[in-house]
């Protein structure tokens, strides 16, 4: 079996939960490259951030929709965080903070999603 082949049959047995985990995992190794990279490496840095900020935009899309079924209250402090990502994110970029806090609120929500 292919790597491509195994990858497809791994993600159609995956359930939402697993999915977000995986990609949380992906974005926040992205992330955890970035920020050992040298500051001159720029675009490989704002490459992981962008992603970061791309995954945090879904899910408070996702929340803000009528259909999620999330608690009200779960799904308000998930828009904050995206929006809080997003500043964060900007002044990371700008060289005004570090990517650590990102790493950190990533890990957590990894957490939540395996249920530990």
């Amino acid at each position: 079996m292919s790597l491509q082949a195994y990858h497809r049959v791994a993600q159609q047995a995956e359930s939402p939960r697993e999915s977000e985990y995986r990609l949380f995992g992906q974005v926040t190794r992205a992330l955890i490259d970035a920020s050992q990279l040298e500051p001159t490496e720029i675009s490989k840095r704002i490459d992981a951030l962008h992603w970061n900020r791309e995954l945090w935009a879904a899910l408070a899309a996702d929340c803000a929709s009528e259909a999620n079924q999330l608690p009200a209250e779960l799904r308000a402090r998930i828009i904050s965080l995206s929006l809080w990502v997003s500043r964060h994110s900007s002044a990371v970029m700008r060289g005004d903070e570090s990517f650590e806090p990102l790493i950190d609120v990533n890990r957590s929500m990894m957490q939540g999603l395996s249920g530990g």
